[in-house]
């Protein structure tokens, strides 16, 4: 399951940080061998293993997040893992792109155009 915070708090509004949040998901499972960064069996689950490692979100870091149609309140998780000990095959600069895939609030999260120009992508030349 690579559904972001917002869609399991019941978010209608669907644009393409939705998109980012799920390429983070699936590159941060091709670079630990096919195994799912969040294998949650419902959306509790999912959101508890999504808030244990990336903490869980507030109205102050996250604003509207009490307003979402299916928000409940979960217990307030810190960050227990970096994203270097979730992914330790990844280099620092994809861990740094993975970690602004991965924002729980939906406008704080990488867009698409500036991922592209991220230090990640750097040895990449134009064919």
């Amino acid at each position: 399951m690579v559904s972001t915070p917002d869609v399991l708090f019941g978010a209608k509004l669907y644009n393409t940080s939705i998109d980012m949040w799920s390429a983070g998901c699936i590159f941060a499972e091709i670079s630990n061998a096919g195994r799912p960064l969040f294998p949650g069996a419902d959306v509790d689950d999912q959101l508890k293993r999504i808030f244990k490692m990336l903490g869980t979100p507030t109205d102050a870091t996250w604003p509207g997040l009490s307003q979402l149609p299916e928000f409940k309140p979960m217990p307030l998780y810190h960050p227990s893992l970096t994203i270097g000990q979730v992914v330790p095959n990844l280099p620092a600069r994809g861990r740094d792109l993975l970690q602004r895939l991965l924002i729980c609030n939906p406008s704080r999260r990488i867009d698409a155009e500036v991922a592209l120009r991220h230090d990640y992508f750097s040895d990449i030349t134009d064919c």
